[in-house]
């Protein structure tokens, strides 16, 4: 059953229950911190509570939310305590609701609130969804980012798994952020303008640099990323609506896990160490998980040096042409690459499973 997150914004909270918030938010971080040193936390109930403290309060669904999410990450939890632990609630504990507006309501300090939610096209259908009992509600995360608060709705559905048998391929790589193939057809998405306006980019943290523009630095840096994200959602929805007109029933990716993409000497801006290419293809796969579409990762050795007839050889490829050394099969380089990755020729990950 797919899982996505939606993130919505809280319709002007008042000062009083920001204050509340951000109460819940400290107590909450500072017991996490101490359950991390309880010595019983594998049967630690919402009492331990009163062990941290007799003077503080905290609903006990936060509590109980906490206590189970600190017990599943204590054996992954690299940092010695939580610089901030957010409160969660449970879909028994927050509730979405509609009277005119869209509210959440969830227990704070003193008692339960509902709060009007800042609802945008794309978000009221996930929420009439679970409104209407085709969607189920996970857990709900309340945070603060940039001055703003903000809830964080788990929902999960129900979807059809396609029939289509089509495989589509999809190489990652420098000149070409993503290349998808499918039988005879195929789709380009072209990395220069990408790489001129990251360059462009660079170029002012350089100048803010010099000027020791700090703030300004970080401000650049946080708009490129927002715009990659959004570079990223684009490419996504138009590789699934390519893979949706072309009956495709199963993607396959390379499993890039602890691998480094190559760097241009010449263009700097074209560093994919730098592109969030993991991002990139969360995206794919959880829009194809929404699609009904099957998504595998392959083994990323030599996809783009091996031949159709088998033969793999470096000297194959050069540059963005793929002349074969053995058979003079000619082709677009990642082409082939997208090709041979549609094929698993080079084997299933078995580091990342079939989702």
């Amino acid at each position: 059953m797919p899982t996505i997150s939606l993130k919505v914004e809280l319709l002007k909270p008042t000062i009083e229950k920001q204050n509340v918030y951000q109460t819940m938010t400290q107590t909450n971080t500072d017991f996490a911190n101490w359950l991390l040193t309880y010595d019983d936390l594998n049967k630690a109930t919402s009492k331990v509570f009163k062990l941290f403290s007799s003077n503080k309060q905290l609903p006990s669904a936060v509590v109980n939310q906490t206590i189970r999410d600190v017990k599943s990450q204590k054996r992954h939890q690299k940092a010695k305590k939580y610089k901030r632990l957010w409160c969660a609630f449970n879909n028994q504990n927050a509730k979405i609701e509609y009277d005119r507006l869209y509210k959440i309501s969830f227990p704070t300090l003193e008692k339960r609130i509902g709060v009007p939610l800042v609802v945008r096209p794309f978000q009221q259908k996930w929420l009439d969804k679970i409104l209407n009992g085709e969607a189920k509600q996970g857990t709900v995360d309340l945070f603060k980012k940039r001055g703003r608060w903000f809830v964080t709705i788990a929902i999960s559905y129900d979807v059809e798994k396609t029939t289509n048998e089509k495989v589509l391929g999809i190489d990652l790589g420098l000149k070409n952020i993503a290349t998808c193939s499918v039988g005879t057809k195929s789709l380009f998405f072209k990395g220069n303008q990408i790489a001129f306006k990251r360059r462009r980019f660079s170029s002012r943290r350089r100048k803010l640099g010099k000027l020791k523009k700090l703030q300004a630095i970080k401000k650049s840096k946080d708009k490129e990323s927002l715009w990659m994200r959004e570079m990223n959602h684009t490419i996504s929805r138009r590789i699934i609506r390519f893979a949706r007109s072309n009956g495709v029933g199963l993607i396959r990716m390379e499993d890039l896990t602890g691998i480094r993409m190559a760097k241009s000497k010449k263009e700097a801006g074209r560093n994919l160490n730098n592109w969030s290419f993991h991002q990139l293809q969360t995206f794919i796969q959880y829009k194809a998980e929404m699609a009904g579409i099957t998504v595998e990762y392959v083994v990323p050795n030599y996809t783009s040096q091996t031949c159709k007839c088998g033969n793999c050889d470096k000297q194959n490829r050069n540059g963005l042409r793929f002349k074969c050394k053995k058979c003079s099969y000619k082709n677009h380089a990642d082409l082939n690459a997208s090709i041979n990755i549609a094929k698993a020729l080079s084997g299933i990950s078995k580091h990342k499973q079939v989702i």
